[in-house]
């Protein structure tokens, strides 16, 4: 059996570290789609780690989060201070 590829193993340490990680736009599309797809299945997928691999802006990833119906919930923002004018 052939040993991981020094790619396989980096995406692998990626995943154990993500919570440290707050850009992966600089990552060619196939690597964000592995990673992502790794992500995902050690059940490391956070609201924050989804924003990320949003953020990035690249379709294929976009697409994919749509087609598994992931979705981010809105915490509406309140005023810190209300006007005594109603």
């Amino acid at each position: 059996m052939n040993p991981p590829s020094l790619l396989s193993l980096a995406i692998d340490a990626a995943v154990l570290n993500l919570h440290n990680i707050s850009d992966l736009s600089f990552l060619p599309e196939h690597i964000l789609i592995d990673l992502f797809l790794r992500t995902l299945k050690a059940g490391k997928l956070t609201e924050r780690i989804v924003k990320i691999f949003i953020a990035t802006g690249k379709e294929e990833i976009i697409s994919l989060i749509q087609a598994l119906n992931i979705k981010l919930s809105l915490t509406p923002v309140l005023p810190t201070r209300c006007s005594d004018k109603f």
